[in-house]
């Protein structure tokens, strides 16, 4: 009796697309990387239902794309083959499709895969909202963010001419355990604009949501008076590349 891939299916929808709509993405991944695949929504269908225990290495790589996530935490019931370099004996390597801790007939014991958390790297949305004494409204902050990962250490720049209030950009350094992301905020408001060039900090703890394309929580930072506020934090995942054509599409005020 098969095990449903219930992980899978929560990523999916978790992306807000239809069966048919990641099948697509994950053929335009690999057309992409050079590396044709032939995904279809019955083969998406067969790793939902545990029919297909693992996809194949093409796949596997594709998937990894589409979702932002490893493959190892995709739910499948088995080792997903992944090429794999090994010494060949001749003072060079080989490539080879080799189960993830399953020796082949020359290695030696068997390794056991660990976990990984995945990389976040990538463009995000980041949204905040705060409350203005001054102006008795409630407001939100939008930046575009790139953020580079380095272990479990997050450092997020607004890009140029990325937020919805001009020259006002924002820094993050966070640091990652498990799903709980948690550091400090920067941001230095417009020279010419309500807080006239005021530079504000806080803290800042989110919690990372299964698919890794949101992270949502609080932040907490001085207001004007000195008084100490807290508000929503979200960030949203909206490409996981850092190449410079993909940073120059995203220094733009948000929407």
């Amino acid at each position: 009796m098969t095990t449903p891939n219930s992980t899978l299916r929560a990523v999916r929808m978790g992306l807000l697309m239809s069966q048919d709509e990641f099948a697509r993405a994950i053929r335009d991944a690999g057309l992409r990387a050079g590396q044709r695949n032939d995904a279809s929504k019955r083969l998406v269908q067969r790793w939902e239902s545990g029919a297909t225990a693992a996809p194949r290495p093409v796949y596997a790589r594709a998937l990894e794309v589409v979702t932002g996530m490893p493959i190892e935490s995709l739910g499948f019931a088995a080792p997903v083959p992944l090429a794999r370099v090994s010494d060949d004996g001749e003072g060079g390597h080989d490539l080879e499709d080799s189960p993830v801790g399953i020796p082949t007939a020359s290695s030696g014991p068997s390794v056991q895969p660990t976990t990984s958390r995945g990389n976040y790297s990538g463009v995000w949305l980041s949204t905040y909202e705060f409350y203005s004494s001054g102006r008795g409204e409630t407001f939100t902050g939008k930046h575009y963010v790139v953020l580079l990962q380095h272990g479990n250490r997050l450092n997020a720049r607004s890009l140029p001419g990325a937020s919805l209030n001009p020259d006002s950009p924002l820094t993050l350094d966070l640091q990652l355990d498990g799903n709980t992301v948690t550091g400090t905020w920067t941001e230095q408001t417009a020279s010419e604009g309500y807080y006239r060039g005021a530079r504000y900090f806080g803290a800042l703890q989110l919690l990372v949501e299964p698919t890794g394309r949101r992270m949502a929580g609080k932040w907490v930072g001085f207001g004007k008076e000195f008084d100490v506020n807290t508000g929503p934090w979200e960030l949203r995942l909206m490409d996981a590349s850092t190449a410079k054509e993909t940073l120059e599409r995203y220094s733009r005020p948000p929407q």
